[in-house]
């Protein structure tokens, strides 16, 4: 079988994370745009490809003061930094749904090498329109600071008010057109 194109369906697919807040508390967020396009091979899966952006500007953390702080220079910099990146270098299946993809994630301006777990890779289906589709979620942990998202508070009882470690979820439906 050889390789097969995909691209991201915005509409079914997002990215989220979960960071802890006031070292209490876990606070949740989504960026609600992501496109790119996925090169899946099989039957080599070395030779696939995945290649993420992500709109910064989509973020919705369900509290309009913090977005509007989470897009300012303090964090992602929207003005000068409008997407999270994602291109893969390496893929190696680790079981017969699952792979390991390293690729080079960047936001705001800093590249980092990451590792992706991905899973959940389902059969492809045909949708009513007769375009082709599977899904897979991916998951990874990221030290914020390593990306230049430094910005923090002390808190008055030692501790800080955002962690440093970002838990990260991508969940995408990928199509092609039939042939």
């Amino acid at each position: 079988m050889a390789a097969i194109t995909y691209q991201i369906d915005n509409a079914h697919s997002h990215a989220q994370f979960k960071v802890r807040h006031m070292m209490i508390a876990n606070v949740r967020g989504e960026f609600s745009k992501v496109t790119g396009s996925v090169v899946y091979d099989p039957d080599n899966p070395p030779a696939s490809q995945i290649n993420a952006e992500i709109d910064v500007s989509t973020i919705n953390t369900r509290e309009a003061q913090r977005d509007q702080h989470l897009k300012s220079g303090d964090f992602f910099d929207v003005a000068r930094y409008p997407s999270i990146t994602f291109a893969s270098k390496d893929v190696v299946a680790i079981g017969p749904d699952s792979f390991e993809v390293a690729g080079d994630l960047t936001i705001r301006g800093n590249t980092r090498q990451v590792a992706l777990k991905v899973e959940d890779v389902t059969p492809e289906a045909k949708d009513p329109w007769g375009n082709f589709r599977r899904g897979a979620s991916a998951k990874t942990r990221i030290n914020r600071k390593n990306f230049g998202l430094e910005w923090n508070m002390a808190l008055e009882a030692g501790g800080f008010l955002v962690g440093e470690e970002v838990e990260i979820t991508i969940d995408v439906e990928l199509v092609r057109p039939a042939a």
